[in-house]
């Protein structure tokens, strides 16, 4: 953890800078407070100069927002392919993303934020950071999220598939597409032997595919995931659910010991670089995590089993992996298609005519992939 310095009042402080998303540090930190424009706060952030808030916390909001229309002006348009359309769009994203983290506030060593009609932040600080120990600067983006990410994680998510609701933690994917979740609700579970008894649920997130198959009476299901913040999140979703006899939390791993009738897997849907926590549930570097599933699948599968891939074909309208691609790391890992189901996206971004991605998000179809391996 990196020290910030800066002077204050004819006095020099410090502080240790923390960053979720990893943001570099700020080349040096100036006090702003209500009196600093947004064309001077704007240029600062571009010019990489960290701005500590000591005004009005309603109006350190207000000026974010006003640095956040500056930003937008610059935003780029359609590219020549959808590929390059996209690696624009995240570019700007990334751009936006560090020019509106330069502007900073201090949380103290009990995570108040001692600033005008600032709210009591200090419990969803705590449940995100751990107990405070010290003070520390970190970017008001970065404080917005995690009190968003409280609101979600007391009021929840609505899931009918299960008919209850699952509470997603700060960091973790929050299962707001429902149409995968019905996809894996629906679909005719195989006929292994005496039924399905076994299942696993690779990077299970919230715990919510886990519950789903619980709730359709598979027996024992063991749900894993390579973030610490997935499995505090999915054990305390299963127990919440009283799941807990049919459902194990395991991990940090991809697949457990042993074989199962029935191995579940929703990786990231598109091969890109995540650049903070949050992106690791949207993007997956290499196709890394659908790589391993496909290569892993067959030594996890008893006779007779099946490995459910859900995964939307975005990146293939988008330029970023084919079908062919898709078509034969399957092939490659040994096994063969089974059947595939198809269901088209409710979110409003698919409708969002503006969005320069929207033919790409129009077209997208999400499907569940049965596998078997080859005999």
């Amino acid at each position: 953890m990196s020290t910030m310095t800066w002077t204050e009042a004819d006095t020099v402080r410090s502080a240790p800078w923390h960053s979720e998303s990893a943001t570099p540090v700020p080349s040096r930190i100036v006090v702003a407070d209500d009196r600093m424009t947004a064309e001077t706060a704007y240029r600062l952030a571009c010019e990489g100069t960290g701005l500590l808030w000591r005004g009005d916390y309603h109006n350190a909001r207000q000026l974010l927002k006003a640095m956040t229309r500056r930003v937008d002006r610059k935003a780029p348009g359609p590219g020549n392919s959808p590929a390059e359309s996209f690696r624009l769009q995240r570019r700007a994203r990334n751009h936006r993303a560090r020019v509106l983290g330069k502007l900073l506030v201090q949380l103290e060593a009990d995570h108040t934020l001692a600033l005008r009609r600032a709210p009591d932040v200090r419990k969803a600080c705590d449940d995100v950071y751990g107990p405070a120990h010290e003070p520390k600067l970190i970017a008001l983006t970065e404080l917005l999220g995690v009190l968003g990410a409280a609101q979600w994680r007391e009021k929840g998510v609505a899931i009918p598939a299960i008919d209850a609701h699952i509470y997603p933690h700060y960091g973790v994917f929050s299962p707001i597409r429902g149409e995968y979740i019905d996809l894996v609700a629906r679909t005719p579970l195989p006929t292994t032997g005496s039924g399905v008894h076994t299942a696993f649920d690779l990077g299970t997130g919230t715990g919510v595919l886990a519950a789903v198959l619980a709730r359709r009476g598979i027996d024992h299901i063991v749900a894993t995931d390579d973030s610490p913040r997935a499995l505090v999140c999915a054990r305390e979703n299963i127990d919440r659910l009283d799941l807990t006899r049919s459902v194990d939390i395991v991990g940090p791993a991809l697949f457990p010991a042993g074989r199962a009738d029935l191995v579940v897997c929703n990786p990231p849907w598109l091969p890109a670089r995540p650049t903070s926590a949050i992106e690791h549930g949207v993007y997956d570097q290499d196709s890394g995590m659908l790589r391993g599933f496909l290569s892993g699948l067959t030594a996890h599968l008893i006779p007779g089993g099946e490995g459910w891939l859900i995964l939307s074909d975005l990146a293939e309208h988008l330029g970023l992996r084919t079908r062919s691609d898709l078509l034969a790391m399957i092939e490659q890992a040994g096994l063969r298609v089974i059947d595939k189901t198809d269901t088209t996206p409710r979110h409003p971004r698919a409708q969002d005519t503006t969005d320069p991605l929207h033919a790409a998000r129009a077209a997208e179809v999400t499907s569940l992939w049965r596998l078997a391996a080859d005999a």
